[in-house]
């Protein structure tokens, strides 16, 4: 197990104190806040919520295990608001995964129950609730006679794939493999399982929606790899590496945008771009001095091929190459190296460069993420790339750069060019940063910008700021915009703090630095010298649903007890239930996760 140095908030501290005294069962509820739930929670009440909200609540609920609350919630829902039958399927949803604690002379009833509120709901739409039935019908044991139909409601989701949104396939398809199972279709359901990137039909593993997988030899990949075109002669390869690289085709050439982190990935971005077009590479517009934005340049760059980049990226190149970064996953393979990336040309102020008949027109800018970000505009085209200026992490959050100030400027700035498409770095930002989203989502950053440095100027802590959970009102009118604001609220408020506060904080800490051994020797301590007391506390705490309380106990006591089997359980336990739980929203926490876990999740087909 990696060992790594944190000191223990004042909020973690007392709740894992209070459980190893033994104060708190696992009845009650959790001790941390999830911040992000109760947001959701909030938005999805407000009077057109939007779609991808509604779903990202109903994943949360189940991958915190919060299945009671998710059933009492969207009941209220479905009363609340009738016209909206996904609220009645998702009621029926969760009453469903609520079956195993129901009376056992009642259960068939419960079940039935549910499956009527389902079966309602596809009466009306035909669409998600049809997903989530047959997601449920795929559970129920062989009498309930439910696994031809569950069978059907998940093959026609397949065939009708383009209708819904992203991030539905792993589950479909592992449901298809509980199905077939069911039905004595071995052979089927062993296929289903492998398109689903799961290990196994285990109900004690996490569950996974998302299109996105990881590994420790490949890294972390939004999606599996395509090729598409989001504009006239603009390709954007995605999944071929962590970072997406686009090939603008002109008359005479193509200019690519980005390399990815290997020469390797990009070879394989190319040979799909061959299938499309022979023309030579010319020139490469660098967006950033990312290790995913540069690392595959030789595999693009031929010996008349000009690299272009901001003036500023020799500086942020420095910052990438000196700071150490310590996590595989992003990336896979050996992880950080070193890179040596010498542009041709500098870009210091508005320019215009004419390739193929074709106007680039490059504004070097400060990012969001960067201070070297050059935005690209494509005006015959209606396109602008932006790298990674709306990075939801304001810069690498291992990394000592990123701007909220630049994010907003920027997002002035791109306005203003009137364009039909904002093409990013990454495929879930190209599909949640579009331009229509740009004025709610700039109206939320800026309130949330003036409230965060009221805070910090009344010496509110970040942990005070955080937990005022700040949903800006001007979102009700955007309602499309929620989840666009809440992947970037938490780090923006975090990076204003680190930018704008010293390391002695208001709330006493980094006055004092206690190392892990030293937290682990106290706990030892309180807990008696026994070995047992940590596994019976990290018990309780993931039972209330507290993994991060978890993780930092079974960590410290690993300390102690190295050689604990329980407490590595326990570990990787609180681990998957992390997994599970930012699997949606926060990609990075999920990458991270998975390393300390030691855990791949497989691509889904």
């Amino acid at each position: 197990m990696a060992r790594r140095q944190w000191v223990l908030p004042l909020a973690l501290t007392v709740g894992i104190l209070l459980t190893l005294f033994g104060l708190g069962g696992a009845a009650a509820g959790p001790i941390m806040r999830d911040l992000e739930l109760e947001a959701l929670q909030e938005a999805v009440r407000w009077p057109r919520p939007d779609v991808g909200t509604v779903l990202a609540l109903a994943g949360r609920f189940v991958a915190t295990q919060r299945d009671r609350e998710g059933y009492a919630y969207f009941q209220e829902r479905a009363r609340s608001q009738p016209d909206r039958p996904l609220f009645l399927a998702l009621e029926g949803f969760f009453q469903a995964r609520l079956g195993g604690e129901v009376f056992l002379l009642r259960r068939a009833a419960w079940v039935n129950e549910a499956v009527d509120k389902l079966d309602r709901a596809v009466a009306r739409d035909p669409g998600l609730p049809r997903y989530f039935r047959g997601l449920v019908l795929a559970e129920l044991p062989e009498r309930f006679g439910k696994a031809t139909a569950a069978a059907a409601d998940l093959e026609w989701v397949l065939e009708q794939e383009k209708q819904f949104p992203q991030g539905l396939r792993r589950a479909v398809h592992r449901g298809l493999a509980r199905a077939y199972a069911t039905l004595g279709r071995a052979a089927e359901a062993g296929t289903a399982l492998d398109r689903s990137g799961s290990a196994a039909l285990d109900p004690r593993l996490p569950v996974f929606v998302t299109d996105a997988w990881v590994t420790a030899k490949e890294g972390f990949r939004f999606r599996p790899p395509r090729l598409v075109e989001v504009a006239p002669g603009v390709q954007i390869a995605q999944g071929y590496d962590f970072a997406d690289i686009a090939f603008v085709l002109t008359r005479e050439s193509v200019v690519a945008i980005d390399t990815g982190t290997t020469e390797a990935n990009a070879r394989a971005a190319l040979a799909a771009l061959r299938w499309v077009t022979t023309l030579p590479i010319t020139h490469v517009i660098l967006t950033h001095a990312h290790w995913d934005h540069i690392g595959g340049l030789e595999a693009l760059r031929g010996p008349g091929t000009r690299v272009i980049a901001h003036s500023r990226f020799p500086d942020e190149l420095r910052i990438v190459n000196t700071t150490g970064v310590p996590f595989r996953y992003f990336f896979g393979g050996a992880g950080h190296r070193e890179y040596h990336v010498v542009p041709d040309r500098l870009v210091t102020s508005r320019e215009v460069v004419t390739v193929g008949g074709t106007e680039f027109v490059l504004y070097p800018v400060r990012g969001g993420e960067t201070e070297d970000a050059l935005l690209l505009h494509l005006p015959e085209r209606g396109v602008v790339f932006v790298g990674d200026t709306f990075m939801p992490y304001l810069g690498a959050p291992f990394l000592p750069e990123g701007s909220p100030e630049a994010l907003v400027d920027n997002i002035a700035l791109i306005r203003s060019l009137e364009p039909r498409v904002l093409i990013h770095g990454h495929p879930p930002l190209t599909e949640l940063f579009t331009v229509d989203a740009l004025p709610g989502f700039e109206a939320a950053l800026r309130e949330l910008y003036e409230r965060t440095l009221e805070n910090i100027a009344r010496g509110r802590t970040l942990v005070e700021s955080l937990h005022q959970n700040v949903l800006p009102a001007t979102l009700r009118n955007h309602p499309d915009g929620v989840l666009r604001y809440l992947v970037v609220r938490d780090n923006f408020v975090k990076r204003l703090y680190h930018q704008r506060t010293g390391y002695w904080k208001a709330d006493g800490e980094g006055i004092e630095t206690v190392a892990p051994r030293e937290w682990a020797e106290a706990l030892n301590v309180l807990a008696g010298r026994r070995e047992e007391a940590f596994v019976r506390s990290a018990r309780t705490l993931l039972a209330r649903g507290d993994q991060v309380l978890a993780l930092k106990l079974t960590e410290l006591g690993l300390l102690s007890y190295p050689s604990s089997r329980p407490l590595g359980d326990l570990r990787r336990e609180a681990l998957d239930g992390l997994r599970a739980k930012h699997q949606q929203l926060n990609p990075f926490k999920f990458i991270i996760y998975s390393e300390w876990a030691g855990r791949d999740l497989l691509p889904v087909e």
